[in-house]
């Protein structure tokens, strides 16, 4: 029997007809009625509907993580706009730590103060007796240096405080520069013999240096180029050390200046034990005694403190005993053992006295004996 949509001539040859009519005549008794066809509508999804909840193939990644293909970063609305704020954060965050760093840690602006030359002052103090000789352990024992210290050892450093711009750190190395200069301009025995000036120069702020080296290499008594203003130097032609350890006895102070400046004052007392340069240096009663006091300032800026020298502003310096006919700008020429007065200054000077040293009205003075109360240590050894 043939069934609705079968062909004309009925099934095709060779199909089998029983399951299919079977089933056929299965569904011919299912009648749809009119309410369930009404409700059976059709509604044509869309792509995005059709997939409803399956994960999407392509994941987006973060804008935390790197790389990722550039389809899933085009895919991802926004990332662009997050990428730029990001951008944006980083920059500030950096800016905010450079203006703190700033802040915190002020840059020093680079020093314009202009160095000042050294006006210097030698006072050549002539002897009021015949010079005592003798050998250099007894002449200290008979002297006011009896009770001083030997070498850098005499120059002590004062209590140290902050000042109102500098550290107590800053402090310590301006009285240690200061020191320095001390003990290689007026202890170092090449620079005593007048073989040696590199100690001290390097120790100078390099604005200095052309008048240091005329100084050494020209010298005058013009206030501004005598050797013995910036070291201590003797004559070789005329006397040589006998002993190298020297007498010291003085004091350091220091003070601020200005909100970049320090200035350090040292007072000194130098007893050196001195011969004849062409004599033995074995001579047992050869030897008489030299007395330099020298009074210096010397001031820092902060480019002084970090590369360690100094500006030697001015050097006040009596020295004895010597002849007043004598020009001590290139080097001291000691009045030795046994001589005596030549000429006489116009008022006498006692180096050994504490306190600030009296300055002669000329260019010479008298090395005036000490008495009892003069004799004590400008800067007495515990």
């Amino acid at each position: 029997m043939a069934v609705p949509g079968d062909p004309p001539d009925g099934p095709p040859e060779g199909i089998g007809g029983g399951d299919e009519e079977f089933r056929s005549d299965e569904y011919r008794s299912v009648v749809f009625d009119e309410d369930f066809v009404r409700a059976a509508r059709l509604q044509e999804f869309s792509a995005q509907e059709r997939m409803g909840e399956h994960a999407r193939a392509v994941r987006s990644r973060s804008i935390w993580s790197g790389g990722g293909s550039s389809r899933s970063r085009t895919s991802t609305p926004g990332r662009g706009a997050r990428q730029g704020m990001l951008l944006v954060l980083l920059i500030a965050v950096a800016f905010a730590a450079a203006v703190y760093m700033g802040l915190s840690n002020p840059a020093v602006p680079p020093s314009t103060r202009r160095t000042d030359p050294l006006s210097s002052t030698v006072v050549p103090l002539a002897p009021s007796t015949a010079v005592p000789g003798g050998r250099p352990v007894d002449l200290y024992a008979k002297s006011p240096a009896a009770e001083y210290r030997v070498g850098a050892a005499g120059i002590t450093l004062p209590a140290v405080r902050r000042t109102h711009h500098f550290t107590e750190g800053q402090v310590v190395t301006a009285l240690s520069i200061a020191k320095d200069y001390l003990v290689q301009s007026s202890l170092d025995p090449d620079v005593l013999a007048g073989a040696a000036t590199r100690p001290v120069r390097v120790l100078l702020d390099p604005d200095q240096l052309a008048q240091f080296d005329r100084s050494m290499t020209s010298p005058s008594g013009d206030g501004r180029h005598a050797s013995t203003g910036w070291l201590v130097r003797f004559d070789p032609a005329t006397a040589a050390v006998a002993d190298t350890r020297v007498r010291v006895s003085g004091t350091l102070a220091f003070e601020e200046v200005s909100a970049d400046v320090l200035e350090v004052t040292t007072d000194h007392a130098f007893v050196y034990a001195v011969r004849p340069a062409t004599g033995s240096p074995a001579a047992a009663d050869g030897a008489s005694l030299f007395t330099v006091r020298r009074e210096l300032r010397l001031r820092f800026d902060r480019e002084d403190l970090a590369a360690r020298r100094a500006e030697l502003v001015s050097a006040y310096v009596m020295a004895g005993p010597q002849d007043c006919s004598t020009d001590p700008a290139e080097g001291f020429r000691p009045v030795l053992a046994g001589a005596g007065p030549t000429t006489v200054g116009p008022a006498a000077s006692d180096p050994y006295a504490s306190g600030t040293p009296r300055r002669t009205a000329g260019l010479c003075g008298v090395l005036a004996p000490p008495t009892a109360a003069e004799a004590a240590p400008v800067s007495p050894a515990p």
